[in-house]
């Protein structure tokens, strides 16, 4: 009986270092990223997900499109074609690699992409 009480005794105690060195070696939690993000092609929901978690904590970063803060929060399909035609502009305007970047920005400031003009962004983010 008491061999057994001597292997518990032994198994909370390394446990509780185990979990002590774990705490110290990482003190605040952070999720440390494996890869670049520049490298996320979309093949990999994980590399695409700690990205996003990556970019959380970023500030956030604006495409010259501030005044499409008005519509934070409006549902995707409630733009009006000339709503759609405002967020079509600055895709438009800005570098191709740029599009995930700008959809990323989108996401965080909480704007829905309006319907009309998902397809095109996804095909620039293809590219």
């Amino acid at each position: 009986m008491s061999y057994i009480v001597f292997c518990v005794i032994a198994l909370v105690i390394i446990t509780g270092c185990y979990l002590l060195f774990i705490k110290t070696s990482n003190p605040d939690n952070v999720i440390v990223p494996t890869s670049d993000c520049s490298s996320c092609d979309g093949s990999s929901d994980k590399c695409e997900q700690t990205c996003m978690m990556e970019a959380s904590l970023k500030e956030i970063e604006y495409f010259d499109d501030e005044e499409l803060d008005a519509f934070k929060g409006k549902p995707s399909n409630e733009y009006t074609d000339e709503e759609a035609d405002m967020f079509s502009y600055v895709m438009e305007t800005m570098n191709p690699k740029e599009v995930k970047d700008w959809n990323r920005s989108l996401c965080l400031r909480g704007i829905n992409v309006p319907d009309q003009i998902k397809d095109e962004m996804f095909m620039l983010m293809e590219t």
